[in-house]
């Protein structure tokens, strides 16, 4: 009896294949929204979070927006962040510096800070060296740059010992950083389109910080500095020394700084990316509601179309049973096999949106996301089927027979 059934809904289906398809479009419309939205959401999400990881995820930020009339010096820096959970500390300042090498001209974005910086991001060197204590002792006038400043100011990377001209300070290049540990690269590559890379061409370079209070007239105290922990595992007793060090400075005044680890970062990330694929996924099954709605107003029709098939199959022994269950295997064949032809769209679709962000990021289909599309649509095809199957089986055979339609 169920194979005789299958067969005869799936006869009805095919019966008129327009109709069919045109009825399945709702549901293909619905499952590759679906799929597509969240999918696209999760793999921006990955990029940012690729990002943010390649930075480094066992160090903290700390911000310093009310110093009490105390300002830090770097002179008791390092004394002030003596503590068995601290493994580096270094401090930060960023301004912007024309600078100038032979015919070459452009702004650098110049950053102040010590040795310690370099191995709390973990930054990696493609010639040369770091930045050293002596150096930062000494105000000493020399930079590590990136690979793109040293391109574009020398032509070439191999720039040891090579002078460039930094608001008329001449300072002398002794380490070139690869193009990976660059900031503001990093952070163009997750905001970054299909733009042309040529335009947006970062010049950086990284000079020890007491040489910057003497250059940039707005930078003296330490209002931002990095402290790393051991390893990951002690980052909590790293952020507990330091923000008892600060509560000691500051009066015990929590709101005159702030401490971000990147492990934040990264769960704020994930909390974002969840409400984004909550917020695509609702709006997609809005789509799938939509398209299961189409099949039951088909459906309906189909039941009115074939009252007289109804009576006749009645009439020679079918049961109300028997009836229903076709009308609804009909239901579900329609919204799965437009649930899977949403699948292979969806599949189709993200592989061109990933051709046209030219490897920026990738799009992978989500799993679970695709099992919850077909148990939805399968969820759907017997919700709405229920009724004009219902409506079929409830037929009286001689009012069905009747019938002239």
């Amino acid at each position: 009896m169920g194979i005789q059934t299958w067969k005869m809904a799936w006869s009805a289906v095919n019966a008129n294949k327009m109709r069919t398809f045109l009825t399945m479009l709702g549901i293909i419309i619905g499952v590759s929204s679906l799929i597509v939205l969240v999918s696209i959401a999760d793999g921006a999400s990955s990029s940012v979070a690729g990002q943010i990881s390649s930075m480094g995820s066992d160090y903290l930020t700390v911000q310093i927006s009310d110093d009490k009339e105390n300002p830090l010096r770097l002179s008791e820096f390092s004394q002030l962040l003596e503590d068995e959970a601290i493994e580096d500390a270094a401090p930060f300042a960023q301004t912007s510096v024309t600078g100038k090498s032979g015919y070459t001209e452009g702004t650098v974005t110049l950053y102040g800070t010590t040795g310690s910086y370099f191995r709390i991001m973990d930054m990696e060197l493609k010639t040369g060296r770091a930045l050293k204590q002596t150096d930062v002792d000494n105000h000493s006038y020399v930079m590590v740059i990136t690979e793109d400043t040293a391109i574009e100011f020398f032509g070439h990377t191999d720039v040891e010992g090579e002078t460039i001209s930094l608001n008329g300070n001449r300072f002398q290049v002794v380490g070139v950083l690869s193009d990976s540990s660059s900031l503001e690269n990093s952070a163009a590559a997750v905001s970054s389109e299909d733009e042309d890379s040529a335009q947006t061409t970062v010049l950086e370079g990284y000079i020890p910080y007491s040489t910057l209070t003497r250059i940039a007239d707005n930078i003296l105290d330490i209002t931002q500095f990095y402290v790393s922990s051991p390893d990951e595992d002690t980052m909590d007793r790293t952020e507990r020394a330091v923000e008892q060090i600060m509560l000691s400075r500051l009066d015990n005044d929590e709101d005159a700084f702030s401490i971000q680890s990147q492990f934040e970062v990264m769960e704020t990330m994930q909390e974002v990316d969840n409400t984004m694929s909550l917020m695509m996924g609702g709006i997609a099954a809005i789509s799938l509601l939509v398209g299961g709605i189409g099949i039951m107003n088909i459906m309906l029709v189909s039941v009115t179309e074939r009252t007289r098939e109804i009576g006749i199959r009645k009439a020679i022994g079918a049961g109300r049973s028997s009836i229903m269950l076709q009308f609804l295997m009909e239901s579900v064949i329609v919204s799965m096999a437009g649930c899977f032809a949403g699948i292979g769209f969806s599949w189709i679709l993200l592989k061109i949106i990933g051709k046209f962000m030219n490897g920026n990021m990738t799009f992978t289909m989500n799993v679970q996301v695709v099992w919850i599309a077909v148990a939805f649509s399968g969820f759907i095809g017997i919700v709405f089927g229920l009724y004009p199957a219902n409506k079929a089986a409830r037929k009286k055979p001689i009012e069905a027979l009747r019938y002239s339609g």
